[in-house]
């Protein structure tokens, strides 16, 4: 990324690790501070980036677009509900297209006039500024157990909306090169791309799973999974269009099917695998967005500062204020004049209209967007690139540092992590209920086997291993008691397993077990440890709360 060939200097090799090491360590601290990453992230590359000595590392925005983007794009694709997103489709489209048309034109017209950029400059850094960031409020907002559909709301809004921005944003290129726009012939363009990408990425979801299935080995599976988000992104973005939306609708698709066509042992591995990449990629990309501060800032050291600086505060104050403006009127209006909307959904509530509004972070995409605009365009320089590059890295900068140390306590001001609680009880109840279904279900089977001539002993201890799991999870379903047995099990199960580790650690330390029976039992207890840690989430409650956040952490994320 600093330089256009390959790394044969050992300074280049050395920077590399030490950005490896700064991410471990911005992420450890983030946990540690309790502090949402993204900002601790944000803030170690911008002091790294001006510590004197090190090397610029400009960020190449093809390398943003075409290699970061795409995995945590598609990721976040497998991740959400198919049938949340479709049953949340006119909130997430009011959001994910409305907001952002309407904040792009609201800041094109307060710099045009405040700031006196051309009207054709002024849009293409509305429609940079427009697109919230996807990464750095979920961090946050996931954590806290807010309202379902809020968290629905706000996940699809992240997957559409930078398609939006993205297509505005090469629209307003072309009117600053031509010098004219069409609104109409903009609106067939943007339709034609959105419906070509959906069907080219169900088409990339649907073809890459069977390949998957049919290849029948893990290691390959995982393998092809790692290609479907660039095989989705890369063709449409190549030929004109955003290559955003293909690669969400495979991974919506690839939610929605993955689970008839994915084997488990693949799950187990893309789990993993994909938790470590997504990690990566989004830890790289906030690291990558601070070291660009000192670039930004020598791009107008030979202006003054009035200009840019005015600038900066009206199009924060903009962005800001522009999606409340939006938000409160999207969410009242439709069922105020729509009784279908009244029967179909839930009435409006202030707070979640509020949080909707609040969380209006700006992320990466904005950064690589800025970065592309050309330095010539037409035969003549591009206007105002300088000023545009660092009107958005103070939007980037004041929105995560602004709005996003603020906004876990925000969430507990309103009053919202105590709904999405008991909203999660409820659920929690329900999935009990499905469970004890499950388990009759296999205890029915038990006894269709013994009738049809099962060997009796096998059948006899696996319906008492089932009716034992039936009578915890029972009891954990009975709102009537406080008792917990598959939590408290599940503790002194874990206890159990470190003790059974000890004792195997000692016959390795003795030499009374070779290297491969040492791995092959390490591989049993880490199965059965991660096992023990999925049922005490998926039981209770109530169960120990480191537990339950590790487990949960597990099981939040669908294999893609």
């Amino acid at each position: 990324m600093a330089h256009s060939g390959a790394m044969e200097d050992p300074r280049d090799l050395a920077f590399v690790l030490a950005l490896a090491c700064l991410i471990a360590a911005a992420s450890v601290a983030a946990k540690r501070l309790r502090i949402a990453a993204p900002i601790v992230l944000l803030v170690a590359g911008m002091t790294v980036g001006f510590l004197p000595g090190l090397p610029r590392v400009p960020l190449d925005p093809d390398v943003t677009l075409m290699v970061l983007l795409p995995p945590i794009l598609y990721g976040s694709g497998v991740g959400m509900s198919w049938r949340g997103f479709r049953n949340n489709l006119r909130p997430i489209l009011l959001l994910a297209v409305g907001c952002v048309l309407f904040t792009t034109t609201a800041v094109a017209v307060v710099v045009h006039y405040a700031v006196g950029l051309p009207w054709a400059v002024a849009f293409v850094l509305g429609a940079i500024v427009s697109p919230p960031d996807s990464v750095a409020p979920m961090a946050v907002l996931r954590a806290l157990r807010l309202p379902r559909r809020l968290i629905l709301v706000l996940e699809g809004e992240s997957l559409v909306n930078d398609a939006t921005a993205l297509v505005t944003f090469s629209f307003a290129l072309a009117a600053v090169a031509t010098g004219g726009f069409s609104p109409a012939t903009a609106a067939l363009q943007f339709a034609a791309i959105a419906s070509g990408e959906i069907a080219f990425g169900v088409a990339v979801g649907w073809v890459m799973l069977r390949l998957r299935h049919l290849a029948d080995d893990p290691r390959a599976e995982v393998l092809l999974a790692l290609v479907i988000p660039f095989v989705a992104f890369w063709p449409p973005h190549l030929l004109g269009g955003s290559g955003v939306v293909a690669c969400v609708a495979a991974g919506l698709w690839v939610s929605w099917n993955g689970r008839r066509l994915i084997r488990p042992a693949t799950r187990l591995q893309g789990y993993f695998i994909w938790d470590l990449v997504t990690w990566g990629v989004e830890a790289l990309t906030f690291v990558l967005t601070g070291l660009q501060a000192h670039s930004v800032v020598e791009g107008l050291a030979g202006e003054g500062w009035r200009r840019p600086l005015t600038a900066a505060a009206l199009v924060c104050a903009t962005v800001i204020a522009v999606r409340f403006i939006w938000v409160f009127p999207a969410t009242y209006l439709p069922h105020m004049l729509s009784g279908a909307v009244r029967r179909r959904e839930p009435a409006p509530n202030w707070r979640s209209a509020f949080l909707l509004s609040f969380v209006g972070l700006r992320g990466v995409v904005s950064l690589a967007a800025a970065l592309s605009i050309p330095f010539m365009l037409g035969g003549r320089a591009f206007p105002d690139r300088d000023l545009i590059l660092f009107v958005t890295f103070c939007v980037i900068t004041f929105t995560l540092l602004g709005l996003g140390a603020t906004l876990a306590r925000v969430v507990r001001g309103l009053g919202l992590a105590r709904d999405g609680l008991a909203e999660a009880e409820e659920h929690k109840r329900t999935e009990l209920a499905a469970r004890i279904e499950g388990i009759e279900a296999v205890l029915a089977g038990l006894d269709r086997a013994a009738a049809e001539g099962a060997p009796k002993a096998s059948v006899a201890a696996l319906r008492r291993r089932h009716s034992d799991r039936r009578r915890h999870l029972g009891v954990s379903a009975d709102e009537r008691t406080d008792e917990d047995p598959v939590g408290d099990t599940s503790i002194l199960e874990l206890q159990l397993v470190d003790i059974e580790r000890e004792a195997i650690d000692r016959a390795y330390t003795e030499g009374r077990l070779t290297d491969e029976a040492r791995r092959r039992i390490e591989r049993e207890f880490d199965l059965e440890e991660a096992r023990i840690r999925h049922a005490a989430a998926s039981a209770a409650p109530a169960v120990d709360e480191q537990v339950s956040d590790e487990a949960e952490e597990e099981t939040s994320t669908q294999s893609p």
